[in-house]
């Protein structure tokens, strides 16, 4: 192994982009969260609905150098 591949070696990113849906409509929206974090589960407007309801995390969508 050459000293190169030792410096040039990728970390981990800290934040995750994930997909929150809403448990009344399914209306979606993305939040940032750490990667070692738990899943979110919050409560945001609902369009849809016109009302707060809850959101719960989806899926993770992509992960954000920082």
């Amino acid at each position: 192994m050459y000293l190169t591949n030792i410096l040039l070696k990728k970390s981990k990113s800290k934040y995750v982009l994930v997909l929150l849906e809403s448990c009344a409509s399914g209306h979606k929206r993305t939040q940032i969260r750490e990667r070692l974090g738990d899943k979110l589960a919050v409560t945001y407007f609902d369009p849809y609905v016109q009302e707060t309801v809850l959101y719960r995390e989806l899926m993770k969508l992509k992960s954000l150098r920082n």
